[in-house]
This record gives structure tokens, C-alpha cells and sequence, in this order.
């Protein structure tokens, strides 16, 4: 009889590792140096000694956004008006600490993207948009445009709430953009690439929960550490449990090492519960707990969107 395995996360989101990561293990186009931490023909599980800590304060960062409206700037300078996006994006803290966790701030922003140097301020009965230029007209640069003013707020954020020089920033997603923040590892919920060669991944498919690989360094468009660590999982798909952390390629490599061992003491006690999050075990609480707040602070969709047409007819 042929054998199987459910994928631990709810199928209406994309698997943990993607399919194209799966069928490319063994293969990478990435700059690699894979002997930061120990000798590339001798990686293992490395589990954080009696000498490692958890960090006292963890704070956890995350933004969502949404296109509230697609639409047209007519542009004095064009005989075509421009296509842009009306948007409302919103970002927030968590600090994570021995006595639980609290809510340290969020904040709500809307914005009007467009190429046009005419691109209006709009102002509604609900909302202000404020005007915000893009590279070009695609929905590509609109998009990307979008996420560096969520990346930005994020980081304003996380730069007024470092309070402690012992804290720890999570922030959700690559660290792209964010390397130049102290103490700051960027979390990875989803594999779409599989960057290690196959000895290397078969460390990974061996971690044990509450267990890393060694450090290495990895060079796509930009440079940065990394390491794989294993949340507590129940599932024996391929690489279920497993996040990815980044921090800045300039960090010492006994730096990074450190902020390792604190990360993967640290994460297993957050780990999301498959019951309450079809995203567990990587989808940390603090994290989707934010999420469904900041979604919350973005509005009514269809109230935004009703108020953007009234304006538009003014």
C-alpha cells in the first residue's frame, strides 16, 4: 500500500514548502558559505547549550496591507490618465516577555500610489490617502511600492520601541531592507526556494523541535545569515516546523551564532497551535494574533471603497 502525508497546513494556503523548492533541493543559483559555523562536511542538529539564553524582551513586528481601490490619476501631462492603487496598510508591535505579552502600539495609513508627479491627496468622509510616487505604471511597481511603505512604518515602529540593548526584534518576513536594525532577525514562514545542496537539506529534514541548523551566509540580490530551526510539530511532511531566520551579513559570525541559540529557545514556547491556526506551527501567536488586529484597524473595505467613489465624482 502506498503511503502518504497530509501537509500539517490548511490547504487554502500554499504548502510550507513549496513544490518548486522540493523538486530543486540539491540545486541553487545563491552564493553560499556554508562553513560560518562549523565545517560544511560537518553539519548537524545543533542544539543551544546551558550557556545560551533566551532574550528577556522579544519584540515581534509585523504590517499587513490592502488595496482598498484600483485607479485612474488623470495626469495633466498624459493624454492616457495613469493607472494607481488607493491603499491602506497598517503596522504593530508586540513585546513578548518572562510575564506574557502585550501590545505595544499599532498604527493605520493610507496612501494613493500612481507614476504621476500629479497624483492627488484624497480625502474622504472615513479617510485620508495620502499621494506616494511609483517607478512606473505596472501593477508590479505599484505593489512593490506599496510593501516599501509597510517595510518602512515597521521599522519606525520597531526603532521607537527599542527600549532595552538586550532586546530581540522578529520581524515577519525576510529582512530585506531592515539589516541595518541592531538585534533584528527576519522570520520565514514558507520555503518558495530551496537554497542548501542536498547534504546540507538533509540536515534541515533532521532537526528534532527546538533544534537548528549551523549558521551560514547567503548571497541572492542582497547578503545576509541564516539558519533553519524546527518548531514542535507533530506532522512528518517534509520540512514541517521548519522557519528560516535571517541577520545582517556584517554581524560577526560568533554574533549571529549568538542570536541563533537566543531565537531557537525562544520560538518553540510561541509556536502556533493547529487547532486555532492553519499556519502552525510557524505561524508564531504573537504573529497571527497582530494580524488579525491590524486587519481589524484597516476599516471597512467596502465602506473605503464607497467613500473613494464619492470622492471621485466631487
Amino acid at each position: 500500500m502506498t503511503g502518504f502525508t497530509v501537509d500539517p497546513w490548511d490547504p487554502g494556503y500554499a504548502a510550507a514548502l513549496a513544490v518548486e523548492a522540493l523538486s530543486e533541493l540539491g540545486s541553487t543559483s545563491a552564493e553560499l558559505v556554508l562553513d560560518v559555523e562549523r565545517p560544511a562536511a560537518d553539519w548537524k542538529p545543533v542544539t543551544p547549550g546551558p550557556e545560551a539564553d533566551p532574550p528577556r524582551t522579544l519584540l515581534v513586528a509585523d504590517g499587513v496591507r490592502r488595496i482598498d481601490a484600483r485607479v485612474w490619476v488623470h495626469d495633466p501631462g498624459s493624454a492616457m490618465p495613469v493607472p494607481g492603487i488607493a491603499a491602506s496598510y497598517a503596522a504593530g508591535i508586540v513585546r513578548c516577555g518572562q510575564d506574557g505579552a502585550d501590545l505595544a502600539e499599532i498604527q493605520v495609513e493610507r496612501t494613493l500610489i500612481s507614476a504621476s508627479p500629479d497624483t492627488p491627496e484624497v480625502r474622504t468622509g472615513h479617510a485620508l490617502y495620502r499621494p506616494s510616487k511609483a517607478a512606473d505604471s505596472s501593477f508590479e511597481e505599484l505593489s512593490l511600492a506599496l510593501q516599501r511603505q509597510v517595510t518602512q512604518l515597521e521599522v519606525d515602529l520597531a526603532v521607537r520601541h527599542r527600549s532595552a540593548s538586550d532586546d530581540l526584534l522578529l520581524v515577519d518576513g525576510p529582512l530585506r531592507g531592515r539589516t541595518h536594525l541592531p538585534r533584528t532577525v527576519g522570520y520565514i514562514k514558507t520555503h518558495h526556494t530551496a537554497y542548501l545542496p542536498s547534504p546540507q537539506s538533509a540536515v534541515v529534514a533532521a532537526l528534532a523541535p527546538g533544534q537548528r541548523t549551523p549558521v551560514f551566509l547567503m548571497g541572492t540580490s542582497w547578503r545576509r545569515h541564516a539558519w533553519y530551526v524546527r518548531l514542535p510539530v507533530r506532522s512528518t511532511a517534509p520540512w514541517a516546523g521548519v522557519a528560516r531566520c535571517e541577520a545582517g551579513a556584517d554581524l560577526d559570525p560568533a554574533q549571529v551564532v549568538r542570536l541563533a541559540d537566543a531565537l531557537t529557545l525562544a520560538l518553540p514556547p510561541l509556536a502556533g497551535v493547529d487547532y486555532k491556526d492553519p499556519r502552525a506551527p510557524q505561524n508564531l501567536v504573537p504573529i497571527g494574533g497582530l494580524e488579525k488586529l491590524l486587519r481589524h484597524h484597516l476599516g471597512d473595505a467596502r465602506l473605503l471603497y464607497r467613500a473613494l467613489r464619492s470622492a471621485a465624482r466631487e
